[in-house]
């Protein structure tokens, strides 16, 4: 395996495991079931955004005190930050459940803070701007760099930033956004071990 210089990482579902349930979190929000959240909230009328902002913030903030690394997780985190390889999450979550998530996951001090860019800090995925940002703060080409995610939004991110992508996840879904496809972060960090 060619290692990637950078390393960007979605969060949830990602290095966590799944926790979020969205048709739960649609349900509370009044949101249609086929609507995405976020796209959903930005196009409401102000007082109505706001609330709903609010609202989410909430349940992210909830969410957050109760996760879990996903199976490989910290090892691989670890891994990485021993090569002295730069490492950095973009989330549709806000900036600061991120942080408290890295927290209760004891990998806070793998990422410089201003390398975690939630939505607050960009456009949310699929838009690529949080990568791009990242990829500014540490001089590096997108190819140089990879997307590390469990969805769509992430692969797809990460080919508009021009980036290598990897998608964790029981099945390939996206064969055609994924450069690299592995069951969890344990399966990945197996792969890079035996590449080295």
């Amino acid at each position: 395996m060619n290692l990637p210089q950078g390393w960007i990482f979605d969060l949830d579902g990602t290095l966590t495991l799944a926790q979020h349930d969205f048709a739960a979190i649609r349900r509370e929000l009044e949101i249609p079931a086929e609507e995405d959240i976020l796209d959903f909230i930005a196009a409401r009328p102000v007082a109505e955004r706001q609330r709903l902002t609010r609202q989410l913030d909430a349940i992210e903030h909830d969410l957050a005190a109760s996760v879990q690394a996903a199976p490989g997780a910290v090892e691989l985190l670890r891994w990485l930050q021993r090569q002295q390889l730069p490492l950095g999450i973009v989330t549709r979550n806000l900036r600061a459940v991120a942080l408290h998530t890295l927290d209760t996951l004891g990998v806070r001090d793998c990422f410089a803070e201003a390398a975690v860019i939630g939505r607050e800090q960009a456009l949310p995925k699929p838009h690529p701007q949080g990568l791009l940002q990242v990829l500014g703060q540490w001089s590096l080409a997108p190819p140089q760099a990879i997307m590390v995610g469990d969805y769509r939004f992430d692969l797809e991110a990460g080919r508009a930033a021009g980036c290598r992508t990897c998608l964790l996840a029981g099945q390939n879904l996206w064969p055609a956004l994924a450069d690299w496809h592995r069951q969890d972060c344990s399966h990945l960090l197996d792969t890079i071990l035996a590449g080295n």
